[in-house]
């Protein structure tokens, strides 16, 4: 009997007054709190970003003032690619969206008068134009994409400032932000980026 008063007066002893439990859950509730806070902080800087829309240069894709998720952790361009990079000598404020045309190596012809756009002399499938490239702007082809670069160009061909403008030209690799994943807003067009 005298081990089982022991082992309850202990039991009481351990537990604390109703306000001191309070204020620890409210401490541990608090510290929860900014702790999910921080990892969101570190995934949105680190791993995704949500950026801007601006201009009408990816019609029909991406539409002026869609948002989208983009993310550039551990991402490596690919032809096909939506990309969002960041250009100074066209607008050192504006980050760009385009799609990757060619990668390093390639070489890029257009046929401007049928709107084709050949890579390493095949014409490219692009079901997602709306018209062919007939704008020529700054491109005197075949061009061959260098070192570390890629060669980019809107989806609304003959309405993109793109690699066919000398400000724009082959974009670096590490001008890149990242791939654009999915609009998330507005939500009529919520999907994934094709």
């Amino acid at each position: 009997m005298d081990e089982k008063k022991n082992r309850n007066r202990k039991k009481e002893k351990k537990q604390a007054p109703p306000e001191q439990q309070s204020r620890r859950e409210a401490y541990d509730w608090i510290q929860s709190l900014i702790s999910a806070l921080l990892i969101c902080v570190l995934v949105f800087v680190f791993v995704l970003r949500i950026m801007d829309v601006h201009g009408t240069s990816m019609v029909p894709t991406l539409r002026n003032g869609d948002k989208v998720l983009v993310s550039g952790l551990f991402y490596e361009p690919e032809r096909g690619d939506i990309v969002v990079f960041k250009k100074d000598s066209y607008d050192d404020n504006k980050a760009l969206v385009k799609r990757v045309i060619a990668v390093e190596g390639d070489v890029v012809n257009i046929d401007f008068e049928n709107g084709i756009v050949y890579v390493n002399g095949q014409a490219i499938e692009e079901e997602y134009l709306s018209v062919g490239t007939n704008t020529k702007i700054d491109f005197i082809g075949p061009q061959t994409v260098p070192k570390n670069c890629l060669f980019v160009l809107g989806d609304n061909r003959n309405a993109s400032t793109d690699s066919r403008d000398k400000r724009i030209g082959m974009v670096d690799k590490r001008v890149v932000i990242g791939k654009a994943l999915m609009v998330i807003y507005p939500f009529d067009s919520f999907g994934m980026v094709e």
